[in-house]
């Protein structure tokens, strides 16, 4: 084949389109949302490029009409994890050995028919199997998607382009080498963008992977593999596989060939699988990578100097927007009792006006939360604020699962800095905010970061530049993503790279060269143009 040192294309964030009434995208996607509702799929899983169907079918249901069918899937087990691990194992001796510009054009590739042709598909199947409205699904299965697999492209041209110096007469040079064995990637349901990635970043660096995805996502991960076929992946370099999370794990790592883990999701399941691992320890052939972001707490706080109107606004986007499933949204927030009865006020204001419902009428801001059980968890969470002597339920409360699993946007009002929901992750619209006296900023920080044991988002509003100052680097370990008078959620692929730590995760910020350095194993390779001939230095001999 051919040589060259090939330039890259030009790599930029993809537009979000407006939907906006009279736009043709709004129309485009209606209609593709009503095409894909009267559509009852088959989904069956994909290993070595077959499609493997088992018989044992489950209900794929929108969350926020439950008694609709989007279709099946079909279940697997633990042999069709042993069946992927043995496919994986088998593309990889070619997968590896091709070409980078050509792994490269097929992420490339990807994308455009994301932002393309897929478009509106990717946005329905999306919107109605996680119940997202058309803004939260634009910029998450489109526009994050495709920017995950176009700047994973130049991230990897760049770690490529990392190499040493030479002294004369040697040439030092170093290989980049994909990991000695396949990637399990363990993916969520909230965000289709992160599913697509957590396998695909890998990948692209020369691995083979095994791809569970949420039992409540696997519509838009079928999809995924749809497209990552026609874009030209070979077979067996990504295996789909359904089944129990417990079930693959025991598979995958007890496997001699396990070399890395691509994890988003609990903070519990991560904590699980990485001890797991350390059991297992002695009978991997390497040492194996892990990579995960789990869970957060993330908060906002607001100094005495901030302006009400924007700290409300910040708090209404940062809570609720996509049901406060977002692993960055805001979730807790401490607000200095001079400003809070103004930012009450602005906030009751937008809820009164915040639509609840199903996804295809645009006017709803909020849509249903994904599933019976984290309806469950919330619903008894606002009981017991409702009951509990330690906080008051402000705003909203409602919630209904008759038709839906609907959780209303939620304020709960903390009277103690540590009532549980400042504490505990909720995943879902319930915000709790703490008022505090504005002669009590430094003790209140010190609180915010004692409560909890996450470090994922946080944003802080002020118009003090000196206090600005002060609160970024008193608020350093709490959050890998850090905001300054902005809410804590929206990170953008190639401008905030996205990780946290302490509880939150490895902190190895996906779609940056700081994530795909964990997916390749460099060798240093030195070559010398005449080699000595004799054994002896100078300062061996005689005066």
């Amino acid at each position: 084949m051919p040589k060259g040192v090939y330039r890259l294309p030009n790599i930029t964030n993809e537009p979000i389109k407006s939907y906006a009434p009279g736009s043709p995208e709004r129309k485009a996607l209606k209609e593709k949302l009503a095409e894909v509702k009267n559509t009852v799929v088959d989904l069956p899983m994909i290993i070595d490029g077959k499609e493997i169907r088992t018989g044992k079918l489950m209900d794929i249901r929108p969350p926020h009409e439950h008694k609709h069918l989007l279709g099946h899937y079909h279940q697997g087990d633990a042999s069709h994890i042993q069946m992927a691990i043995q496919a994986a194992m088998k593309a990889k001796p070619a997968w590896e050995k091709m070409n980078w510009e050509s792994r490269a054009a097929i992420f490339l590739k990807a994308a455009e028919l994301i932002a393309g042709p897929y478009r509106q598909l990717m946005n329905a199947v999306t919107m109605l199997g996680q119940s997202k409205n058309a803004f939260q699904a634009e910029i998450d299965c489109v526009c994050e998607l495709a920017d995950f697999y176009r700047f994973n492209v130049k991230n990897m041209y760049e770690i490529y382009h990392m190499q040493p110096n030479s002294s004369a007469g040697i040439w030092d040079r170093n290989v980049w080498r994909p990991l000695e064995g396949f990637v399990f990637a363990l993916t969520p349901f909230n965000f289709t963008s992160i599913a697509g990635n957590l396998p695909g970043a890998p990948v692209l660096m020369g691995n083979v992977c095994v791809w569970k995805p949420s039992k409540t996502a696997v519509y838009s991960a079928h999809l995924i593999m749809q497209i990552l076929k026609e874009a030209g992946l070979p077979d067996g370099v990504i295996n789909l596989v359904y089944c129990s999370g417990p079930v693959a794990s025991d598979v995958i790592l007890s496997n001699k060939d396990f070399a890395g883990i691509h994890f988003t999701g609990s903070t519990g399941v991560f904590n699980s699988v990485w001890t797991n691992i350390v059991k297992n320890i002695n009978q991997y052939r390497t040492y194996p990578r892990i990579v995960g972001e789990t869970g957060g707490k993330d908060y906002i706080f607001a100094d005495p100097t901030a302006p009400a109107k924007q700290v409300a606004t910040a708090m209404v986007r940062g809570a609720f927007e996509y049901q406060g499933q977002k692993c960055s949204a805001a979730s807790r927030a401490y607000i200095p009792s001079n400003i809070w009865p103004e930012v009450r006020k602005y906030i009751e204001a937008d809820l009164a006006q915040i639509k609840v419902g199903g996804v295809e009428d645009f006017t709803n801001f909020v849509n249903a939360v994904i599933d019976e059980d984290s309806f469950d968890k919330l619903a008894k969470a606002i009981d017991n604020a409702q009951a509990s002597p330690d906080a008051e339920v402000i705003l909203g409360g409602k919630y209904d699962k008759s038709e839906g699993y609907f959780i209303y946007p939620t304020v709960i009002l903390a009277k103690k800095p540590d009532y549980v929901t400042m504490q505990e992750e909720l995943f879902g619209p319930v915000l709790t905010v703490y008022v505090y006296e504005p002669d009590k900023v430094e003790e209140t920080l010190d609180i915010l970061d004692h409560t909890s044991s996450y470090a994922l988002t946080g944003a802080i509003f002020s118009q003090d530049r000196a206090a600005i100052e002060r609160m970024t680097e008193r608020l350093t370990y709490t959050a890998g993503n850090f905001y300054i008078n902005d809410k804590p959620t929206g990170a953008v692929v190639d401008q905030q790279p996205f990780g946290g730590g302490r509880a939150s995760g490895t902190n190895d910020k996906a779609g940056s060269v700081l994530n795909l350095l964990r997916w390749v194993s460099p060798q240093a390779i030195k070559e010398t143009f005449v080699p000595a001939t004799d054994y002896m230095y100078p300062n061996f001999l005689e005066d």
